[in-house]
């Protein structure tokens, strides 16, 4: 029991752990923001043309009202959030391949001999495999 709780100590304090709850914690702030702006905002102008909020926008088919409304406010929120979220990942990975140093190709420490088509030191003056002079 004790290696089991010493394990999910160091799982639940490395690094990325802790990255992934800050996130999770910051996204349901941002959202509630989105989801402000989209009610608060977005829908009273979208609004201005049905002379109604959207979210009340609803069909009564059969009986049983269906809110289109507020299926199309969810949309909206969903498609701010994913544009937000595309940004940063996007903005993350430029900023991950600035700190990235181009390779460099090394000299070659090795030729092929011309007799038996063997690699061999870069400096050699005798194939090591045939024997023939370089």
């Amino acid at each position: 029991m004790k290696k089991f709780l010493e394990e999910f100590k160091e799982f639940a304090l490395k690094g990325n752990v802790m990255d992934l709850a800050v996130g999770v914690i910051i996204g349901a702030a941002f959202q509630s923001l989105v989801t402000s702006l989209t009610e608060n905002i977005i829908n009273p102008i979208i609004g201005m043309v049905g002379q109604e909020d959207m979210t009340s926008w609803k069909a009564v088919v059969m009986g049983c009202e269906i809110k289109y409304g507020a299926f199309i406010t969810d949309v909206i929120n969903f498609i701010i959030m994913a544009f937000i979220v595309f940004l940063i990942v996007k903005g993350m990975n430029s900023l991950r391949n600035i700190k990235k140093k181009p390779e460099v190709a090394a000299d070659p420490t090795e030729k092929e001999c011309p007799f038996c088509k063997s690699q061999i030191p870069i400096a050699a003056t005798r194939c090591p495999h045939c024997t023939s002079q370089l």
